[in-house]
């Protein structure tokens, strides 16, 4: 059975990956799958930047809001759902596209992660379990634990990233599997050609702060008061940076522009990640439309010879 080609299209928050795609998609006969975890929420519209009907220029798009945030949503969800979208936009003859800055969930979806009988139940349960370890033992509790059944990964991840350790942790609960055992398979089901959209540092922080600025415009601290509100009901979004940020300021404990510059710096930080991610664990071709918006001839270029070959 020959592969399915399929493009993805990475890189940080606020680096034009959602006008590419629109663009590639016209171009191509494409379709768009969300790789963005908290997208998947009804709820969560303005801090997630996603795209609104009126801007998808037709395009059909899918994996956004699939759930209520109270809902759990994992990666195993994410691999499932994403493999029947792919199934079905080939079976209309389009093109799938993957679009989003969830690099573990892309991950899963092109190694092919066994995740076994994996439920959102299951998954939050043991997600919760690590969390609760860090807050009562510290982070050093984690990378203990991973120590002791993925020594590979624990000695990759740094020290105080709980979040990667908890997912490691996790998946290895999940699988019965170490995640560095998993890391160098490759889906045969797919063939994929990643583009990656990149800047330089200083336009990239400056283009996070002004998109956070014009998200409280839009209404940013309404939604998130709404999460606040419900964050006891809906743990994954309450983690989610342009949400978080501002439980401090609804509990009356810091001043709304302490909240704001805190949304930046961790958004900033965040797209530092990602970068790093996508260049360290998925073979990528980077282009920088910002600096070079020529660039997207080459683009259009690389995809057709992808496509033909």
């Amino acid at each position: 059975m020959p592969q399915q080609k399929i493009i993805l299209i990475v890189g940080p928050t606020a680096v034009g990956k959602t006008a590419l795609s629109l663009t590639l998609a016209q171009t191509f006969g494409g379709e768009i799958i969300s790789g963005d975890s908290m997208q998947v929420y009804q709820e969560l519209n303005i801090g997630t930047a996603k795209i609104q009907p009126a801007e998808m220029q037709g395009i059909h798009h899918h994996l956004l809001d699939i759930c209520s945030l109270t809902e759990p949503f994992t990666v195993a969800d994410f691999q499932r759902l994403a493999d029947q979208a792919i199934t079905a936009i080939a079976q209309r003859q389009r093109q799938p596209f993957i679009v989003g800055g969830t690099g573990f969930y892309l991950q899963s979806l092109l190694r092919g992660y066994h995740l076994g009988g994996a439920t959102s139940a299951g998954s939050s349960m043991i997600r919760a379990k690590w969390q609760r370890i860090a807050t009562e033992q510290g982070v050093a509790a984690l990378q203990a634990a991973l120590a002791q059944v993925d020594p590979s990964s624990a000695a990759k991840i740094p020290a105080g990233d709980s979040r990667r350790l908890i997912r490691a942790l996790e998946v290895y609960e999940l699988t019965g599997k170490p995640i560095s055992a998993q890391t160098d398979q490759v889906n045969a089901h797919y063939r994929p050609f990643i583009i990656g959209l990149t800047t330089a540092r200083e336009q990239l922080y400056q283009r996070i702060d002004q998109r956070v600025e014009q998200m409280l415009t839009a209404g940013l601290l309404q939604e998130a008061r709404f999460v606040y509100q419900r964050r006891q009901q809906a743990p994954q979004a309450s983690k989610a940076i342009g949400y978080k940020e501002f439980f401090p300021y609804f509990a009356g404990e810091i001043p709304l522009a302490t909240a704001v510059a805190k949304v930046k710096q961790n958004s900033r930080h965040f797209a530092k990640r990602q970068l790093t991610f996508f260049r360290n664990q998925l073979p990528t071709h980077w282009y920088d439309l910002l600096a070079h918006p020529e660039q997207l001839t080459q683009i259009k270029a690389d995809v057709t010879q992808f496509l033909s070959e």
